[in-house]
């Protein structure tokens, strides 16, 4: 059969493959692999599965990735599933190998770009569950910038347990109460075999439903895709009609970076940080933007959320998980709300070639829920995220405020130089009320890798000091952290950053309201300290840490490699 005028256009990169008697060779691989002279004559769609045995956040993919090749196969194309990596951050959590989760972004990214790059696909679904996986996959959306979509894996349900729901977050702050005396070996146990009962990711407004969340809002995923469970039946046919809905992307030239614009970036972090969404928000969207050429800054997030009212009761700070928000109609019930405040971008495009406002006009919602108040009755008056300035954070440091954001915490520094000697601290209850916990070369270089402090951040939460003891890290928190913790210091403690220069007893002032961050040193003493000064051997001298800690970037601007 032919090859139409139509298929041709479509098949803008994968023609290079299958055009011509010289590509023979090319064609010759594709025939054993099966495919017919229709398939040849289609446009090449990648799928990029992220499924994986590693975390439940992706165990279960397959299926949707196979949905979504009968949506492209419906739909006039030829669909190629390739694979990679993941590292489940809440398994390596609190260990060394929490070092490769930031990495991992990166890889992802790479990966998905040389295959679809190198395979000359015409267009592109990804497939995802765990926290590194969306911003990696988007990252490289916007480098291939060819029609795009991004499918989700969806949320885990809650786990049930002495009759109340109870996720991961349960069991991480369950370690600093059993540490406590406050509960016996046999209930933790108990507790950690019932908090996550089956596949899909961390239930709660942590870094997955953050990401997937602001994707939606970007634009970039088909609408209702953030908040679907994952065992709910429709995330099949969502799958599927990603695949059907990108031929109609690929038929019109629409591509990732038409999506990716200023106004979509504006409308993700409005509608992440109105709910809470988890500090990772910011060093991804950052990097997302970087990659498809748009200026988006710290200082972007602190504008935003310092206008948007926080209207989500969501753990971690709240009480309902995204299972819940999606019996009310998901995000687009927060989008709506926030859109007839003028508080979005109403026409920005989306995937689905309609804009944001024509999407939500056909979404289905319930106004009468406890999940997410009104606009004009919030829970605070600004977003869940703050950017923090001073002489320990010149560059900048990222705070999730929700419940906080009229406290100052004043205290004498407790220093750490890696994360485990500082949970080992709070473990021997050596920590007490009015210590400023202070964790450093943890950053995307002295990590390397910018690990993650669930394990610190929910052992003082376990042992009631949530309210009274600040913590301050050139490392990340976890979306399941909460409390007063300042995370992503800038300059990071490897590179000389002031942070680097704190010693034990030294009083630091965290003063959310005026968004300050200091050392009560004056700048004589800091400099006289600098002068003494030296950096730290590296921990890694070959492999991928080595390399990463080599290339990586301020975790100010997004903590990218390129």
């Amino acid at each position: 059969m032919a090859t139409t005028s139509r298929d041709l256009r479509l098949k803008h990169r994968s023609k290079e493959i299958t055009e011509g008697p010289d590509r023979a060779p090319a064609r010759s691989y594709l025939w054993a692999m099966g495919l017919t002279q229709e398939d040849m004559d289609k446009p090449f769609v990648a799928i990029a599965n992220l499924a994986s045995d590693v975390t439940p956040c992706n165990v279960h993919l397959d299926r949707f990735a196979q949905a979504a090749k009968e949506g492209i196969r419906q739909a006039g194309g030829t669909p190629f599933e390739f694979g990679t990596i993941t590292i489940s951050d809440g398994i390596s959590m609190g260990t060394e190998g929490m070092k490769a989760s930031l990495v991992s972004r990166e890889v992802i990214a790479d990966s998905i770009e040389v295959v679809a790059f190198g395979e000359r696909m015409d267009a592109l679904i990804a497939i995802a569950g765990c926290d590194k996986n969306m911003p990696g996959c988007l990252m490289a959306m916007a480098r291939l910038n060819i029609p795009a979509i991004f499918v989700y894996g969806g949320t885990i349900m809650p786990g049930q347990w002495n009759g109340k729901d109870v996720n991961v977050q349960d069991v991480f702050e369950a370690v600093g109460a059993y540490s406590k005396g406050d509960m016996t070996l046999d209930q933790l146990h108990d507790l950690e075999c019932h908090a996550c009962p089956g596949e899909g990711s961390c239930a709660g407004l942590f870094t997955a439903n953050t990401m997937s969340t602001a994707i939606e809002a970007l634009g970039m995923s088909l609408p209702g895709d953030a908040s679907i469970p994952a065992q709910d039946p429709r995330r099949v046919d969502h799958a599927r009609r990603a695949g059907q809905t990108l031929l109609r992307l690929l038929d019109e030239d629409l591509r990732p970076r038409d999506i990716l614009t200023k106004q979509a970036f504006e409308n993700a972090i409005t509608v992440a940080v109105s709910m809470g969404g988890s500090t990772n928000l910011v060093l991804h969207m950052i990097a997302i933007a970087n990659e498809a050429g748009v200026d988006v800054n710290m200082g972007d997030f602190d504008r935003i959320s310092s206008k948007t009212p926080y209207i989500a009761d969501m753990k971690p700070a709240g009480r309902y998980v995204m299972a819940d928000l999606d019996r009310y109609g998901g995000v687009s019930l927060v989008m709506k709300r926030l859109l007839a405040a003028g508080l979005l971008h109403g026409d920005a495009m989306t995937v689905t070639g309609k804009t944001l406002r024509e999407n939500l006009e056909s979404m289905e919602t319930v106004e009468d829920q406890p999940v997410i108040y009104p606009v004009d009755k919030p829970r605070s008056p600004t977003g869940g995220l703050a950017i923090i300035y001073g002489n320990l954070a010149p560059d900048g440091a990222v705070i999730k405020v929700a419940g906080h954001q009229e406290k100052v915490f004043q205290g004498p520094a407790r220093v750490f130089n890696q994360e485990q000697d500082a949970f080992a601290a709070v473990q021997r209850q050596e920590i007490v009320a009015g210590d400023i916990v202070v964790i450093r070369y943890e950053g995307p270089v002295g990590g390397p890798g910018m690990r993650e402090m669930l394990a610190v951040t929910s052992a003082i939460m376990g042992q009631g000091l949530g309210d009274d003891v600040a913590l301050i890290t050139d490392g990340r928190f976890s979306g399941a952290s909460h409390g007063p913790m300042l995370g992503h210091v800038a300059p990071e403690a490897a590179v000389g950053g002031p942070i680097a220069l704190l010693q034990e007893g030294d009083i630091i002032t965290l003063d959310i309201p005026g968004r300050r961050l200091d050392v009560k040193l004056t700048d004589e003493e800091l400099a006289s300290r600098r002068a003494n000064w030296k950096p730290l051997p590296p921990n890694y001298t070959t492999g991928v840490l080595a390399k990463y800690a080599k290339l990586v970037s301020s975790a100010s601007t997004g903590a990218v490699t390129g």
